[in-house]
């Protein structure tokens, strides 16, 4: 889809990787297209070999060889990796996959003119279900934005959101899986202490969270609306859901999302 397009990576790590998987399953790249570094060179080669991803040894490298640069290191590294390739970051356009990096952040790092935008994605971008919560305030063209909304929606959801948002809308998208996963895992013990199988009960438990993630989107149906529709009067689901909400279940995730914007 993307035949003339060349992707860096400068960071290789667990989401550098979700990426590129997801782009290339999802046939938008070759991973020929694809040129990567990371700190440590004999992890880099082995993460990159099987797809056929260009293994580069330094961050000038990747960027010399390509048209869209993703900085995927840890934000404490970025001053320093970006540094001395300002220069020709200039011509690239630049993608930021960095929590709590910004805009303005980089403003105060890029050379004047760097076309650059800041975005949080999650991990199911390996499987072309994802999402990439992207800043409002950037500096990319219109035609280098349309570009990058095609390129990322072959893998995820590209959401656009207020600069005061990326935080939230990153920790509810990126820790999300986290929580979903604990949820999952808890569902099929509870299916195991009741007979299942382990591999059934993790693929009902998974199954389930798909297909209801699913109907929300495909329907926009408020997620109370769609408790409601399986909780028959003196059923058994509103049995379940009644001690969810004595054991302080939906506190308990609100909670969670909050300690992490408190960090």
């Amino acid at each position: 889809m993307f035949d003339n397009l060349k992707l860096g990576f400068i960071g290789f790590g667990n989401m550098g990787q979700a990426i590129a998987t997801g782009l290339i399953n999802q046939g938008a790249i070759q991973g020929n297209q694809i040129f990567a570094c990371a700190k440590n060179w004999d992890k880099l080669c082995k993460n990159t070999q099987e797809k056929q991803i260009n293994p580069c040894k330094s961050a000038k490298e990747v960027v010399d060889n390509v048209d869209m640069v993703i900085i995927a290191v840890k934000p404490y590294m970025i001053e320093e990796v970006i540094t001395p390739i300002k220069k020709e970051l200039q011509e690239k356009i630049v993608i930021s996959i960095a929590a709590n990096f910004p805009f303005a952040k980089y403003e105060q790092i890029l050379l004047p003119n760097t076309h650059h935008l800041s975005t949080i994605p999650n991990t199911p971008v390996a499987i072309g279900e994802g999402i990439f919560i992207c800043e409002n305030t950037h500096s990319l063209s219109d035609e280098e934005l349309d570009l990058f909304t095609k390129l990322f929606s072959t893998i995820s959801i590209v959401q656009f959101v207020e600069t005061k948002q990326l935080s939230i809308g990153g920790t509810v998208a990126g820790c999300g899986p986290a929580f979903a996963s604990m949820f999952i895992e808890a569902l099929a013990d509870a299916g195991v202490m009741h007979g299942l199988a382990r591999p059934v009960a993790y693929k009902l438990a998974s199954q389930m969270i798909v297909g209801t993630g699913k109907l929300q989107l495909a329907t926009n149906n408020h997620p109370g609306a769609m408790k409601d529709a399986v909780c028959s009067p003196a059923g058994t689901t509103i049995v379940g859901v009644a001690t969810l909400e004595r054991k302080g279940f939906r506190s308990a995730v609100i909670d969670a999302i909050d300690a992490i914007e408190n960090k």
